[in-house]
C-alpha cells in the first residue's frame, strides 16, 4: 500500500494532449474553466441557501415604468423572508440515516476492538459532516493524514474546493485531485489580501502553488511535501488520500431538485407580508376630472401611490371616489402548502405533522410517511459502505505499517442505525407472540428497548442465573424433596 518517495505528479492528461500543453498549463486552464463551472456554482448554492444564504436577500422591490420598463423604487415595504424547509430536509436526511451511531465490527475480536478505537465519538462526528456535504454540495470528501502525533486522522473539505480527475467513467478511480481555497494573509502596511491556493493530490504527494491571475506559481514556503513518514523517511499512499462519499450517483446537490421550490417559499411569504403592509394600496383613490397622463407614468404612480387620475365625458366637477381591491390570505396560504408539499416530496423527506401520524398511527403508516427517504437512504447507505472500504484499505496499511498486525484481508460489517419514528407499543406486542416461534437472540434483535443484543443476553443470563441461585437456597424435605419458602406453602417445582 504504501511507495518510496517521489516528487513527481501523475499524468492526468492524455499522451495526445501533452504534445500540445504542459501539465501545468493543462492544469491552469482546467482550475479556470472550474472555478465559474456550473457543477461549482451549484455547490456553492447548496451550503449557501444550508446557511440560510438564499437569493431572496437580493430581490429589489420594482414596478412598470416609463415604456414598460422596470423601474426600482424604495417608497414601498421589501420583506426578505426565509422560511428554510431546503435546511429542514437536509438535517431530516442526515439525521435518518447518521444521527444514531452507527455500528462496525468485526468477527476478529481483535481487530473489533481496534476499528472501535478508530471509528469512534470523534470519526462518527466528522461522518455527520461528510454526509451533510454530500446533500448540500452532491459529494463529501474525506482526507485522510497523520496529525501532529503521528496518528492516522480523517477531515471533511468542502467539494467546491476540490476538482478531482478520475480515470473512470463510473468516477470510482481517483487519479488526481486539485484543491483551491482562499487564505486571508496580511502585508507589511497591515492590510489583508485573499490569496488564492492550489494543492495537487496525487500519488507522488502533494504539490503547492500559489493561482495569479489564472497562471500556478510555485509556493515557495511549502513547494512539496509527502504524506506521511516513517522514522526519518518520507512515504506515499499508493492511492491518493481523498475518499468520495457520493449522495447519488449522479453526484447532484439537493438544491438542484429543490431550489425554485425553496425560492417560491420565500417569494410568497415576502409578497404576503409586502401586501399587508400596503394598507393603501387595496384601497385605490380615483381622482376624477384632473389631468391625465401616459400609461408609464400611470403604472408607476399606481404601484407608488395607490391613485388612479381620470377624466368623466360630461366635464363634471373634481371628486374622489375609491376602488377596493380585494386581497385573499386564503390564497397565498393554498400556494405555499402545495409549496412545501412539493419540496418534501422532490427531495425525498417527509412530513412528519403528516395526517397519517395523527391519533395513534400503526407502524403501516409510520412506513409508509417514511418510505421515500428510505428509498433515498438505501442508495446513499450503499454508496457510503463502498467508501468506507476505502478508508479502511488506509487504516489497515496504518496498521501493518505500524507493525500492529495484518488485517489487510479482514471483513467487517457496517450498519446504518437510523432515526425513524416506532410504534413501540405494537413492535412490543409483535415481540410477545414471536416468544417460541423464533430464537430470543431475533426477537432482541427487534426489540425496541434493546440497544445492543449480545449485552442484553448476557443480562438476561445473570439474571437468570441469580434467581436459580436464590431458589436454591431455600432448605429441600428430606421426605418429599418439596421446598418450602418460610411463611408458605409448598412450593410447586418448575423445570426449564
Amino acid at each position: 500500500m504504501i511507495i518510496s518517495e517521489t516528487s513527481l505528479i501523475n499524468s492526468i492528461i492524455t499522451e495526445g494532449a501533452k504534445k500540445v500543453i504542459s501539465d501545468l498549463r493543462f492544469l491552469e486552464l482546467e482550475i479556470c474553466k472550474w472555478k465559474t463551472s456550473p457543477t461549482r456554482l451549484m455547490q456553492i448554492a447548496g451550503e449557501k441557501y444550508y446557511g440560510n444564504l438564499h437569493d431572496i436577500l437580493d430581490r429589489k422591490r420594482t414596478v412598470i415604468g416609463a415604456g414598460g420598463i422596470l423601474t426600482e423604487v424604495t417608497n414601498l415595504p421589501n420583506n426578505l423572508i426565509i422560511d428554510n424547509q431546503y435546511a429542514k430536509v437536509v438535517d431530516q436526511k442526515v439525521n435518518y440515516l447518521v444521527g444514531k451511531p452507527f455500528t462496525i465490527s468485526s468477527k476478529n475480536k481483535l481487530y473489533d476492538a481496534i476499528l472501535q478505537e478508530y471509528f469512534g465519538k470523534a470519526f462518527m462526528r466528522t461522518a455527520k459532516n461528510v454526509v451533510e456535504d454530500s446533500l448540500n454540495q452532491g459529494v463529501g470528501w474525506l482526507y485522510v493524514y497523520y496529525d501532529d502525533k503521528g496518528n492516522i486522522a480523517f477531515k471533511c473539505i468542502e467539494a467546491y474546493e476540490i476538482k478531482p480527475f478520475w480515470s473512470d467513467s463510473e468516477h470510482n478511480i481517483l487519479e488526481c485531485a486539485v484543491r483551491l481555497y482562499s487564505v486571508e494573509v496580511y502585508k507589511e502596511n497591515e492590510t489583508v489580501e485573499v490569496v488564492e491556493k492550489v494543492e495537487v493530490y496525487s500519488t507522488g504527494g502533494i504539490d503547492r502553488y500559489i493561482l495569479e491571475t489564472g497562471r500556478l506559481i510555485p509556493d515557495v514556503d511549502n513547494p512539496h511535501s509527502n504524506y506521511f513518514k516513517v522514522g526519518e523517511i518520507d512515504y506515499n499512499w499508493d492511492n491518493i488520500p481523498l475518499i468520495c462519499f457520493k449522495s447519488n450517483s449522479k453526484e447532484m446537490p439537493l438544491i438542484k431538485r429543490v431550489k425554485s421550490l425553496q425560492d417560491g417559499i420565500n417569494l410568497m411569504l415576502s409578497d404576503f407580508e409586502n401586501r399587508m403592509q400596503e394598507d393603501a394600496r387595496n384601497t385605490i383613490l380615483v381622482l376624477e376630472n384632473y389631468d391625465g397622463e401616459n400609461l408609464g407614468d400611470f403604472r408607476s404612480n399606481l404601484s407608488q401611490y395607490g391613485a388612479v387620475k381620470v377624466r368623466t365625458s360630461d366635464g363634471g366637477k373634481g371628486g374622489v371616489s375609491t376602488l377596493t381591491v380585494e386581497f385573499s390570505s386564503e390564497n397565498f396560504q393554498a400556494i405555499l402548502k402545495l409549496f412545501k408539499s412539493a419540496l418534501i416530496e422532490n427531495a425525498r423527506g417527509y412530513d412528519a405533522k403528516d395526517d397519517r401520524m395523527s391519533g395513534n398511527p400503526n407502524q403501516m403508516n409510520i412506513q409508509s410517511m417514511y418510505s421515500d427517504i428510505d428509498l433515498d437512504a438505501n442508495g446513499m447507505e450503499t454508496g457510503f459502505k463502498a467508501a468506507f472500504e476505502e478508508i479502511l484499505s488506509f487504516v489497515n496499511a496504518h496498521l501493518k505499517t505500524s507493525k500492529k498486525g495484518d488485517y489487510l484481508k479482514e471483513d467487517f460489517d457496517l450498519t446504518f442505525n437510523r432515526s425513524a419514528l416506532i410504534n413501540i407499543s405494537e413492535l412490543i406486542d409483535n415481540c410477545k407472540k414471536s416468544v417460541g416461534m423464533i430464537s430470543t437472540k431475533t426477537i432482541l434483535k427487534n426489540h425496541p428497548m434493546v440497544e445492543d443484543v449480545e449485552k442484553e443476553m448476557t443480562t438476561m443470563a445473570a439474571e437468570k442465573k441469580k434467581d436459580l441461585e436464590d431458589y436454591g437456597a431455600f432448605p429441600l424435605e428430606a421426605a418429599g424433596g418439596v421446598g418450602n419458602a418460610p411463611g408458605t406453602g409448598n412450593a410447586a417445582t418448575t423445570t426449564e
